[in-house]
């Protein structure tokens, strides 16, 4: 027994779950994991590149974070934080996941995260896209005018920008004013129907935010300042987010 015993050496420390330790309340409870499979049963991610939630927790809680960063699973969580709401525990594992991320050299982060992100930061629009605010005005008035021109029910229809005093400040997807306009219309007509009081901002109008998807806090906090500031400045009550 002696020769062929395996001896275990002491718990490797994790810069993820120490790190992500400091930051949650009680730790995250990153301890407390059960290994019941929860997290995994319901992530769309189970499975890819060989790697699901509990596969991923435990190997962070053993230290293994050279094994971590060659896995590119990191990039395929959605951040739904279903893992979450079904672990009797509530373990923060979608946080630990975001700082694995933030652990990559920026450069070697998925390249269309990366480019999408550092598109939204080259003008006030935040657009993925690129589109600058004075091409996001000029799309939404031409397909307002088209569809209160088409359909005679919808002549009064709005699609306001920079309206001070909304009570609802409206964000888009960025790809939609580029590529897909119409998909923007059904939206309008909801609200005007309802009798909304809304509008876009010039500034902030795109809906998602790839720096937060690549693990970048500071591009992430500049995008999320730019369109929450927005938001302020026209002294709307509310933010929806169609994200």
């Amino acid at each position: 027994m002696g020769e062929n015993a395996i001896r275990l050496g002491g718990k490797k420390q994790s810069i993820f779950l120490d790190k992500v330790k400091e930051l949650l309340p009680d730790g995250g409870n990153l301890n407390l994991c059960l290994t019941c499979g929860a997290c995994s049963s319901g992530c769309p991610a189970t499975g890819l590149a060989d790697m699901d939630p509990r596969k991923f927790l435990r190997m962070a809680v053993l230290g293994m974070d050279d094994e971590i960063l060659k896995s590119d699973w990191i990039w395929m969580c959605t951040g739904c934080q279903r893992c979450i709401y079904v672990c009797p525990m509530k373990i923060d594992i979608p946080r630990l996941i975001y700082n694995a991320r933030a652990a990559w050299p920026r450069e070697e982060r998925p390249k269309g995260i990366l480019g999408s992100c550092d598109m939204a930061l080259r003008n006030d629009s935040t657009s993925a896209m690129g589109a600058s605010p004075e091409d996001f005005q000029f799309v939404v008035e031409d397909v307002l005018e088209e569809y209160r021109e088409a359909q005679p029910e919808f002549s009064e229809m709005q699609a306001p920008i920079d309206k001070e005093g909304a009570d609802f400040f409206l964000n888009q997807n960025s790809r939609e004013p580029v590529t897909e306009p119409d998909e923007m219309v059904p939206l309008w007509k909801i609200l005007h129907l309802a009798d909304v009081n809304w509008t876009y901002g010039s500034k902030g109008w795109a809906g998602e935010n790839y720096c937060m998807f690549l693990g970048d806090n500071t591009s992430w906090e500049q995008v999320t300042r730019t369109s929450a500031k927005q938001a302020q400045d026209l002294g709307c009550r509310f933010y929806l987010n169609t994200e």
